[in-house]
């Protein structure tokens, strides 16, 4: 592990020397701190010809990618790695991405774990960090303390020139109290009392960290995704319980954001289940001039499928009254979609069907 400051003393003055005294398979921790030997790793990997010799690991994407994508370029897979998914936390084998189809709830339905509510509230208010799922007895306010000042204090001082630490917690703090909303640069920025410029570059260190995800809006013309407005997620509910003071299960379920960490929850896991997969999510939301909304849009082989997320145990089909805007055209086909509840059985309603939240 290049954390260990003797090391990396020595492999700074000699990489070419440390790379070829490795004997494989070698795991080399925190790779960014030691972009030396990417190079005699290169040369190596060139030299030998062996597929899956070395596996690297760093918790700074951002550095990380920038070394490998210059000089590891065409013999390196990308894995990107999330906190703990459900399943992962359940032990579920079950790897196929969330797609709200007949054939992937019946196969999925049948590994699912049933939990009850509180069990549930309690894993969304304890979040998906893997120290916290493997050691019950940590609580969350102290992990969760530990872990925001050791992002700020390190990872964002070597990502941006930072100067205000408690200015970005500010930051971060807004940027949770926002999650599952349009993206609103000018509302943080007069919350925080920072300018958009200095905003646009701290919201690319939470994106690059892979704390938040920007969810980009349904269009059929790609080019304009690019220019709209997209929603602003955490991908880590415990995270976000932490930031915004919610201290117990009960009063997160009871609160005024369960709302919106319940759809949270629910997107971070469909997310997961493609990124476990080694795919990028197809997914984005919908919203037209007059404001009607669909919370996730699943684009896939010409097909899209619209899902809604809600937190009730009681879903009817007014819930998916918004279905019918995503129409076929364009080499697209509108097919059914789903809403992603409570409710612990799958129901049909209408051009929809009930999608128990344990099953993503």
């Amino acid at each position: 592990t290049f954390d260990d400051y003797v090391l990396l003393d020595g492999v700074k003055k000699d990489a070419l020397g440390f790379v070829r005294g490795l004997k494989v398979p070698a795991i080399l921790d925190e790779i960014q701190y030691a972009p030396e030997v990417l190079r005699p790793l290169k040369m190596r990997i060139d030299r030998e010809q062996a597929s899956g010799a070395f596996l690297m690991t760093g918790s700074q994407q951002f550095e990380l990618m920038k070394g490998v994508s210059e000089s590891l370029a065409g013999r390196i897979g990308i894995l990107s790695l999330s906190g703990l998914s459900s399943r992962e936390k359940d032990g579920i084998a079950f790897d196929k991405p969330f797609l709200p189809i007949d054939e992937y709830l019946a196969a999925r339905r049948g590994e699912a774990v049933r939990h009850s509510p509180d069990e549930f509230w309690r894993r969304v208010q304890r979040g998906s960090m893997p120290k916290l799922c493997a050691e019950p007895e940590i609580a969350p306010l102290d992990y969760y303390s530990g872990y925001v000042k050791t992002y700020i204090e390190r990872d964002v001082r070597a990502l941006t020139q930072v100067g205000d630490e408690l200015a970005f917690l500010r930051f971060l703090t807004a940027c949770a109290a926002r999650t599952a909303q349009l993206l609103n640069m000018s509302d943080i920025c007069r919350d925080v009392g920072i300018a958009v410029p200095t905003a646009k570059r701290w919201l690319s260190v939470l994106v690059a960290s892979g704390i938040v995800y920007l969810l980009q809006p349904y269009s059929r013309n790609i080019a304009a995704r690019a220019v709209k407005t997209p929603k602003l997620y955490f991908m880590d509910t415990g995270l976000v319980s932490y930031l915004c003071k919610w201290t117990s299960p009960e009063t997160l379920e009871n609160g005024a954001m369960s709302g919106p960490i319940f759809e949270t929850y629910a997107v971070s896991e469909i997310i997961k289940s493609y990124q476990n997969a080694g795919m990028e999510p197809p997914i984005y939301f919908y919203r037209d001039s007059e404001k009607r909304e669909i919370d996730l849009v699943f684009e896939l082989d010409g097909k899209a499928y619209p899902v809604e997320i809600k937190k009730t145990a009681s879903p009817n089909a007014s819930d998916a009254r918004y279905f019918g805007c995503i129409k076929s055209g364009g080499g697209i086909e509108a097919m059914p979609g789903g809403i992603v509840c409570m409710y612990d059985k799958l129901l049909s309603l209408g051009n929809a069907k009930t999608i128990p939240i344990e099953l993503l």
